[in-house]
């Protein structure tokens, strides 16, 4: 992950801006300063599908019509927004037209134990969410909030599927 961070870095696309990749395949958030130097990580929550891609006009659609294949994590780079949910509850949002976010984890519904998923030491259980990415509200709070959730930022999700080089080509290993 720190090869990544420094690539980023040293091609300019992090744009001298401090960052957070997602590692679907670790179901982990890394922040980093704008000097690449990683500052914290934690476990997350993820879409309960797999899949690099959202379905086009998903972001337009009730949550009660989004299937279950449905629910992914996009993988990509993106520019973060600050902003609220429904609820009123400050996100930060990562694709706004797919609807997708980061926030706090919310344990409203118990059968669902979504505490328990980020506390299990496997990766299989932190599949879950209609494609936002959950993170523990302690660390939200302390690392991510303030680095790409209290203004535009940047945000990488790593593909679950395929080689990173093939979306970051920053991060393409020279032939």
């Amino acid at each position: 992950m720190q090869r990544f961070a420094q690539r980023a870095v040293a091609s300019g696309d992090s744009v001298q801006r401090p960052f957070a990749v997602v590692d679907k395949r670790q179901a982990r958030v890394f922040v980093f300063g704008a000097d690449g130097r990683l500052r914290g990580t934690a476990p997350v929550l993820l879409g309960l599908a797999h899949g690099d891609r959202s379905v086009p006009g998903i972001g337009e659609r009730q949550m009660s019509e989004i299937r279950p294949e449905e629910r992914i994590t996009p993988a990509g780079r993106f520019v973060s927004e600050p902003g609220r949910n429904l609820q009123g509850e400050d996100i930060t949002w990562i694709d706004y037209g797919a609807a997708v976010s980061m926030h706090r984890v919310r344990a409203t519904n118990p059968a669902e134990r979504r505490l328990e998923r980020l506390a299990s030491p496997g990766v299989d259980d932190n599949r879950i969410s209609y494609g936002c990415i959950n993170v523990p509200a302690d660390f939200y709070d302390a690392q991510l909030k303030p680095v790409v959730g209290a203004a535009r930022g940047v945000v990488y999700v790593l593909p679950e599927s395929g080689p990173v080089g093939a979306l970051f080509e920053f991060a393409a290993d020279p032939h």
